[in-house]
């Protein structure tokens, strides 16, 4: 009996070994500044295997936490889902905002880390999170960082619980310890922002399949294997020229000023973003080099229906059987 079972198994591994492939993974930010309660109900959770509730920071200097209401009901949904849920800790006020940024570079400093780290454990088991994704940027990075990340590495692995980080090559992702690095489950690679609104002279894609795949190659060639590299894929773009605004534009606010948006990726006068062909072209770049999946910044940006960048990861990287 147990030989023909493996027999069995074994004639299905040869005629479809991707039936038994791991699901790539599609790490979606979700940001709690909006009406988290009301989008919660529309996610299509199907379609992503994690979600990142972005952010909680903390908000005093013995590293107390901060917890939005509006997370609880996207926690139990996904929960429900079967997906994954992470609580995201700093973002771009982390590096932005002065008085932050002194906040963390104090918490992630020898005296304090390990008492910041157990505060964190705590807080994702009384929130019961799947894990914490680290979004320290930029500025952010000092010296502490390391040390702050072996600290919390060893806690969270304790609880059996998930540790990431989102990093970028060009905004301090090449003062982390590859030492460092080796402690993530996944690394979430910010491959966009090569332009932006912050440089309105410097016209163009800020995001190009090119950059995706330089951005991929610098991190495996960091050591980070291939199944933890995450490609990051942006559902926003950046105006310049006539278009010009602070802080660029959600792929859902390209489509209503131009409706051809999702096929092409230069728009008006003039939009540079990631249209439906480009995200598929990501997307089968990691399928077709078999790297661990996408990310998503930030998922309230799109689109339900036939012109969802999301549905275009999903037709890509979990196609439907025949």
């Amino acid at each position: 009996m147990k030989r023909s079972i493996l027999s069995a198994l074994a004639l299905l591994l040869a005629l479809s070994p991707s039936a038994f492939a791991e699901r790539k993974k599609v790490v979606a930010y979700v940001p709690n500044w909006i009406n988290l309660a009301e989008f919660s109900k529309g996610i299509e959770y199907d379609k992503v295997t994690h979600l990142n509730i972005a952010f909680e920071n903390p908000v005093d200097d013995t590293g107390e936490m901060s917890f939005n209401s509006r997370n609880a009901e996207l926690i139990k949904r996904a929960k429900a889902a079967k997906v994954k849920i992470l609580v995201s800790i700093g973002g771009g006020a982390a590096s932005g905002n002065e008085e932050l940024k002194a906040r963390y570079e104090k918490l992630m400093g020898p005296e304090l880390r390990k008492q910041f780290a157990e505060k964190l454990v705590a807080y994702l088991e009384k929130h019961r999170f799947d894990g914490i994704d680290v979004d320290i940027e930029g500025p952010s990075i000092t010296a502490n960082y390391s040390g702050f990340m072996d600290e919390l590495a060893s806690l969270v692995k304790a609880k059996k619980l998930l540790l990431t980080a989102a990093l970028s090559k060009g905004y301090g992702g090449d003062r982390v310890p590859d030492a460092t690095l080796a402690h993530l489950d996944f690394l979430n690679i910010m491959a966009y922002d090569a332009t932006g609104s912050w440089d309105p002279d410097r016209h163009g894609q800020h995001s190009s399949l090119e950059f995706a795949q330089s951005s991929l190659k610098y991190w495996t060639g960091r050591g980070v294997p291939k199944e933890k590299a995450i490609l990051g894929l942006p559902f926003y773009g950046y105006g310049f020229g006539p278009a010009f605004r602070q802080g660029g534009y959600a792929y859902a606010d390209v489509l209503a000023l131009h409706p051809d948006g999702d096929k092409l990726d230069q728009v008006g006068e003039t939009i540079w973003h990631n249209s439906i062909p480009t995200i598929q072209a990501k997307s089968k770049l990691v399928m077709e080099d078999d790297f661990g999946g996408v990310m998503i910044w930030s998922l309230n940006q799109d689109v339900p229906g036939e012109k969802s960048l999301l549905r275009a990861v999903n037709g890509v990287l979990n196609p439907p059987r025949k």
